[in-house]
């Protein structure tokens, strides 16, 4: 047997309108699933989680198949610090920018960290820059796009909350 799920603003869980999507037209956004503490775990431990995978991936093409050493230990360990504190750097400045420099600085960051391992494999340099450039141009362009989608959405909702529709005689 099915039952509704309750949603704020509802004692039974059953929406009130016609409203669908995520928010819909009658005003209800979706309960945030994960609480404040998750999201700030998530805000400092992803980067990190990433950084790890990135200075391993660096190593081990640094170490072109060889054995482990200390030096390539301490490559690996250097990569991972300061992919993680870009990372930080990044996401602190991108929220003081607007969304036109906000999807540019990633792609940046993006298209640099491809740069740097794929220069490590020892391609061509005018190769290595060539899918830099491609990467940060496509993750600028997405970023850009996802912004300008949602915050213009947002914008709107915002100003309807701000200047409702009179009705009435003025």
């Amino acid at each position: 047997m099915a039952h509704a799920v309750p949603t704020r603003g509802t004692s039974t869980g059953a929406r009130t309108g016609a409203g669908t999507g995520a928010s819909g037209a009658s005003g209800h956004t979706p309960p945030d699933v994960f609480g404040a503490r998750t999201h700030l775990l998530a805000k400092w431990a992803m980067p990190l989680a990433i950084g790890l995978v990135y200075g391993y991936w660096a190593a081990s093409i640094r170490r072109h198949g060889g054995p482990i050493t200390g030096w390539n230990l301490l490559f690996g360990f250097m990569t991972v610090l300061a992919f993680a504190i870009l990372w930080y750097v990044v996401r602190a400045v991108a929220d003081r920018l607007p969304r036109e420099g906000h999807a540019v600085l990633w792609g940046a960051f993006a298209g640099s960290a491809l740069g740097f391992l794929y220069s490590g494999s020892g391609v061509a340099m005018f190769t290595c820059v060539l899918v830099s450039l491609l990467l940060a141009a496509a993750v600028a362009a997405g970023l850009y796009y996802h912004y300008a989608t949602h915050q213009d959405a947002e914008d709107a909702r915002t100003a309807r909350t701000r200047n409702p529709v009179r009705t009435g005689t003025t």
